[in-house]
């Protein structure tokens, strides 16, 4: 049995204890991380600046380096949101469905925790107290793989947590890190479906394709995001630029980012020429189709087809006009991943087809697409937002980490 394998085994044997836990022993062990981390913060701190010098040396850009950063203010904002989590409905335990059968039986549908779930993610070291935070509010052990920029700093966090919890009489398996910062570790995880009951990919796109196209452990895709911002026939221009500008500009490194605007032909010159001036500040560059080309001329470059299904993360924006909403719908179905999309009207028809025909999780009218966020959508904390169908679809809560089971009771009753 491999080390990784050893792990799995410890996870299931916790996450069987877990799901037995009442909401009142989840939430002390929730306390009791957070208590750890306001006496104890110094040393993830410490162990943070390690992972800083080292990303420094290698050159790490800046924007890079500020999400792994922790400072003194996001420990205490970490160490907030688990109070936050506790304060949240349990969904474990739920009994959404009770039917009565004419032969007698009862049956009812109630919510249970997933068991194992694995995380593999990037650099930002909060996301391992916040993602180990949810899935033991929802009963859930968890298996977390940081990357390896951030790897000090995981393990600093992940000793606090499995003292907290093993502090209130819990399993310390609840929590466990893989330390092994190599591909072969993450290949392993991807197929420790004898212990792992899914597995999120949190990252950019190339971790969850990878993730997504080599796993044999059920995953859930977070994350990718290219997506649309649609300025129609019908649209209030400011609003239209407001909205534009919020979605590209005010966090361009996050999945909910727009990464592509596009502009109804009718409208495109009176629309670029107020939006542009206000992406300006930001010097986001322009990759435009030749008609949205030729209205900006040298403010803008000319796109090439990869700029249309990319995410950029950055102050970058593909521009294209379109003759009508339907080309709109069609162009957005295929150049983007499922995640958030954008029609500025006040047209109410144009609205509802776009709402209807528009194939993503969250579809916005008139708001921004950067809205698209557990906290925003009143679920509290999130995992992270699923692109895909099954078995979550949009920002994935406490209710999304957990699947249900039947509970059938009986009188004697044979078929």
């Amino acid at each position: 049995m491999t080390d990784l394998e050893r792990m799995g085994a410890a996870a299931k044997a916790a996450s069987r204890v877990l799901a037995m836990a009442d909401t009142e022993a989840k939430n002390r062990a929730l306390d009791a991380i957070a208590q750890a981390l306001n006496r104890q913060g110094d040393r993830w701190l410490a162990a943070n600046r390690e992972d800083l010098e080292a990303a420094r040396a290698q050159g790490m850009a800046p924007a890079l380096l500020d999400r792994l950063a922790l400072t003194p203010e996001r420990v205490a904002g970490v160490a907030q949101g688990l109070g936050q989590v506790a304060a949240l409905p349990d969904p474990v335990g739920v009994v959404d469905r009770t039917v009565a059968r004419p032969n007698g039986l009862v049956i009812e549908r109630r919510r249970t925790p997933l068991g194992v779930v694995g995380i593999i993610y990037e650099a930002r070291p909060n996301v391992t107290v916040d993602a180990a935070a949810l899935c033991l509010k929802s009963g859930n052990a968890c298996i977390l793989r940081g990357g390896r920029e951030a790897l000090a700093s995981n393990r600093a966090a992940v000793e606090l947590m499995r003292q907290a919890i093993a502090s209130v009489g819990l399993p310390p398996d609840c929590v466990s890190l893989v330390a092994d910062p190599s591909r072969e570790s993450a290949r392993q995880l991807m197929h420790l479906d004898r212990y792992l009951d899914v597995l999120i990919p949190r990252g950019g796109a190339g971790l969850i394709r990878a993730v997504a196209q080599n796993a044999s452990v059920p995953v859930i895709r977070t994350g990718e995001g290219v997506c649309h911002v649609y300025v129609d026939s019908a649209a209030d221009l400011d609003m239209g630029a407001a909205i534009l500008v919020n979605a590209k500009c005010s966090r361009p490194s996050v999945c909910n980012a727009a990464e592509c605007l596009l502009v109804h032909q009718s409208v495109a010159e009176a629309f670029l020429s107020r939006a542009v001036p206000l992406l300006d500040p930001y010097a986001v560059e322009l990759r435009c189709d030749p008609r949205a080309l030729a209205l900006l001329g040298d403010r803008a470059v000319p796109a090439r087809e990869e700029d249309w299904g990319a995410e950029y993360g950055g102050y970058t924006l593909a521009v294209r006009v379109v003759d009508s909403l339907k080309e709109a719908v069609d162009f957005v179905n295929r150049y983007g991943t499922g995640h958030s999309e954008c029609i500025v009207t006040q047209n109410r028809e144009a609205a509802e087809f776009f709402l209807s025909a528009v194939d993503a999780a969250a579809v916005y009218v008139n708001a921004s697409t950067r809205f698209t966020d557990g906290g925003e959508f009143g679920l509290g904390a999130e995992i992270g937002i699923s692109t895909q169908k099954l078995h979550a679809r949009g920002p994935m809560g406490l209710e999304e980490l957990t699947s249900y089971k039947y509970l059938v009771r009986g009188q004697g009753q044979t078929r």
